[in-house]
């Protein structure tokens, strides 16, 4: 069974960093792009991050200069540094990948991991 397990969520005060992970697993071939998403109380799923698998990177503008996001291909992991975090960015956060494994393809989501950022 191919699947994405995140990790790395957690509650932080205004201006502090956490770091996010997201595994995948399973009998992979291949990973396209990644990404990370999220979404508030009442809100939509919105894009965070997405990076392709030569490591082009997109970010919504409102985390630009302040997330990062990267990936370990050996790894299958996909990961999203967040610094100056803000009360906005509270939400729960899921990632994506495009993935190429032994049943076919598709595109995979985490089960998600709660950030919250405090005032």
């Amino acid at each position: 069974q191919v699947q994405l397990v995140e990790s790395g969520g957690g509650l932080v005060q205004t201006g502090g960093s956490l770091r996010l992970s997201c595994a995948a697993s399973g009998s992979i071939f291949s990973i396209g792009t990644m990404g990370w998403y999220r979404q508030a109380p009442g809100k939509q799923r919105d894009l965070v991050a997405g990076i392709t698998s030569d490591g082009s990177t997109n970010y919504a503008d409102s985390v630009k200069g302040r997330f990062t996001i990267s990936r370990a291909n050996t790894k299958n992991t996909v990961y999203l540094q967040m610094n100056s975090l803000k009360p906005e960015d509270t939400a729960v956060y899921y990632c994506n990948a495009n993935v190429h494994y032994d049943m076919g393809s598709g595109v995979l989501w985490g089960q998600g991991t709660q950030v919250t950022v405090s005032s």
